[in-house]
């Protein structure tokens, strides 16, 4: 599947790397990876046209923290994406260095945490993962923590600029030992919330309709409570309509909970996709444009798995040049960088040793393919829209990602691969706020953005 790209990352020493998350730094339009650095700077990696160069300047690099988690969402309604950068300088509880929230203004960057009418919001709480959410469908997202230790954190920007934390309010301040977090339209309407515990059950909160949430977990099957939870990903695994989820497991089964169409999940992991690992990220995505989600799961200090839909059931495929057999994983991520409708994927590595950042593409081949990318009524991406696409009777599913599981966070993109069609006779999109677009045979092997009906 894989060809090994790492040559075109300039200036890609060995480091201790984490998160990887995927959103537009410098404002042209186009999409960078950002590089969570453990005691060393993070990165901003752009493609400039022939390889990817790092654009941080040295606000965002911020070379004195130990960042692990990323994740990228307009929080005050601007139409450009803040970054909030999860710094974890110990395992558990109290740690020594606050989180950051960078916003963006021109071309300079300021830490809203670092203002002082902010140090009392500062999250002081290791944890592993951060994902956005737009819980009252208002176009403007605020962040979701998972401490590890700690309950639950969830900011947001108040009416005077001000960030507060609204977990209680929004009935999601529990205690947790959260490693994983997603978000999006999951078994209500609006955006619920994953959450992917270690030493206790997984959390599933259900969005209300008005910001509020209950939690469901147990009641829903995905509780899973003997297991540690790490990586996630999102899919319509079945075809039936309804978002799945896949959640790797450290070093215990890992499961593929079908939803139900009456409510709740099924485990149907085959025995080859369940088969424990030291798992990190779990990533969802057509790789090679054929029509069909590949699952990639990267491991730490063991062989990466890949795994395809073929003959009709989960089956392990040839992964190529990134099974890494000695690779230190700790996030990964993927986006259409260059713009040529191929996704790449960006992996960083750290923890046990430093190692360099590798890049990979899918072997080419003449597959069609369609890009969406909705946009919320500011112009900012609308992170948890849901995207339908039709092609030859066929409907595909994709959740704009607001936060993938470990660390990490996917383009705001639903990329589509389509097989050997090259045309598409519809592509619906439906907003956190219900607002919903149709776009009849919209051009294929294109990037469209779709504006909010309210724009």
């Amino acid at each position: 599947m894989f060809l090994d790209e790492t040559h075109l990352i300039a200036g890609n020493d060995p480091r201790l790397g984490y998160g990887v998350a995927v959103t537009d730094v410098d404002g042209d339009g186009k999409l960078e990876f950002v590089i969570a650095g453990y005691g060393c700077p993070n990165r901003v990696l752009r493609w400039d046209g022939r390889r990817l160069v790092d654009i941080a300047d040295s606000v965002l690099a911020d070379a004195e923290r130990q960042a692990v988690g990323l994740c990228a969402a307009d929080v005050d309604g601007d139409g450009r994406e803040e970054i909030y950068i999860l710094n974890s300088d110990s395992f558990s509880g109290p740690k020594r260095f606050g989180d950051r929230l960078f916003a963006g203004f021109g071309k300079h960057w300021l830490d809203l945490f670092g203002q002082p009418e902010n140090f009392a919001a500062v999250n002081m709480t290791a944890g592993r993962s951060v994902a956005c959410i737009d819980r009252t469908g208002s176009g403007k997202y605020g962040f979701v923590v998972a401490a590890y230790g700690g309950p639950l954190r969830l900011y947001e920007l108040g009416r005077r600029g001000r960030i507060a934390d609204l977990a209680e309010e929004a009935g999601i301040d529990v205690i947790v030992n959260g490693q994983g977090l997603v978000s999006l339209p999951l078994v209500s309407e609006r955006m619920d919330l994953f959450v992917a515990n270690e030493h206790g059950p997984n959390l599933l909160f259900r969005n209300l309709g008005d910001g509020n949430f209950e939690e469901i977990g147990d009641a829903w099957s995905v509780a899973d409570p003997q297991q540690h939870g790490r990586g996630i990903a999102v899919l319509d695994a079945d075809g039936d309509g309804l978002f799945d989820l896949v959640c790797g497991n450290w070093q215990g089964q890992h499961r593929l909970f079908l939803q139900r169409p009456g409510g709740g999940f099924a485990d149907t992991a085959p025995n080859a996709l369940a088969e424990p690992s030291r798992v990190r990220s779990v990533i969802a995505a057509d790789f090679d444009n054929d029509g069909n989600e590949e699952l990639f799961f990267n491991n730490f200090g063991q062989p990466n798995r890949l795994f395809g839909w073929r003959e009709d059931r989960w089956m392990p495929i040839d992964i190529g040049d990134a099974e890494e057999e000695h690779g230190f994983g700790t996030g990964a991520a993927y986006a259409d960088i260059d713009g040529d409708g191929r996704l790449e994927l960006l992996i960083s590595h750290g923890e046990a040793a430093a190692q360099p950042i590798t890049l990979y593409r899918s072997c080419p081949n003449d597959n069609g393919w369609i890009r969406v990318q909705p946009l919320t009524a500011a112009g900012a991406p609308a992170r948890g829209a849901v995207v339908l696409c039709s092609s030859r009777g066929r409907t595909q599913r994709r959740a704009i990602c607001a936060g993938s599981g470990y660390l990490c966070q996917m383009e705001p993109v639903a990329h589509f691969g389509l097989g050997d069609a090259h045309s598409v006779e519809r592509v619906e999109v439906r907003w956190p706020d219900g607002a919903v677009r149709v776009l009849d045979h919209p051009p294929a092997r294109r990037l469209l953005r779709v504006e909010h009906p309210g724009h």
